[in-house]
């Protein structure tokens, strides 16, 4: 399944961002207080759902450990809870170690993706997480928001993160933030620009997650 965010260079028509999760929806899952996570296709690694009641209470921090230095992200389970429950449970099975962030976009919207093992954009876990946004979300500089393709609940593994205010439409689930150094770390490897010339593309300054250490208080 390849995961992407819409697309808005040359006008805002394309998709600048191929990944993998439009639509809005908490689904009845999220509300119940568990987690509907849907086989879908075959895993990029072998690796185990995602338990399907959340044991998240609180922000904990998430520590992307990349070649040019750490980038600490602030998850929020209590907005999130089923996306940040997948994504501890992917973090504490090793699934984003030695991946490379596979896609820099660099017009229109501001974002490095990150997720797929197989750094091709179409990489996910064999199964699908829940929308859950509401409509009022925004993506500036500093946000954590998961990838997806035009369905809805389409989520897995990838996600992105914003270096520069991004006008998006509000369908992209938002898990976390990061602050000004991360967001400068990003513009780092943003000016560089892609491996290929584009607007969206490998970065050709490379940005391999070498691991992510998740810090609970």
């Amino acid at each position: 399944m390849t995961s992407r965010l819409p697309r808005r260079a040359a006008a805002a028509s394309s998709l600048l961002v191929a990944a993998l999760l439009a639509g809005c929806g908490n689904d009845d899952s999220t509300a119940s207080g568990t987690c509907d996570y849907p086989d879908a296709g075959a895993a990029a690694k072998e690796v185990d759902k995602p338990p399907a009641s959340p044991d998240q209470d609180g922000p904990l921090d998430a520590v992307l450990r990349l070649g040019q230095g750490d980038l600490t992200m602030t998850l929020t389970p209590d907005e999130a809870p089923c996306t940040v429950n997948s994504f501890v449970s992917l973090v504490e099975q090793g699934w984003y170690d030695s991946t490379e962030c596979h896609r820099l976009t660099t017009e229109g919207i501001f974002v490095l993706q990150c997720g797929d093992p197989t750094a091709t954009g179409t990489g996910g876990p064999g199964y699908t997480i829940p929308d859950e946004v509401d409509g009022s979300e925004t993506y500036p500089a500093g946000t954590v928001a998961m990838a997806r393709t035009s369905a809805p609940d389409s989520g897995g593994s990838q996600f992105f993160l914003v270096y520069e205010e991004s006008q998006l439409s509000a369908d992209y689930t938002v898990f976390g933030s990061f602050g000004d150094d991360g967001v400068e770390l990003l513009r780092q490897i943003a000016r560089g620009g892609t491996a290929d010339g584009t607007t969206s593309g490998p970065p050709a300054t490379p940005a391999e997650i070498e691991t992510i250490t998740l810090e609970r208080e």
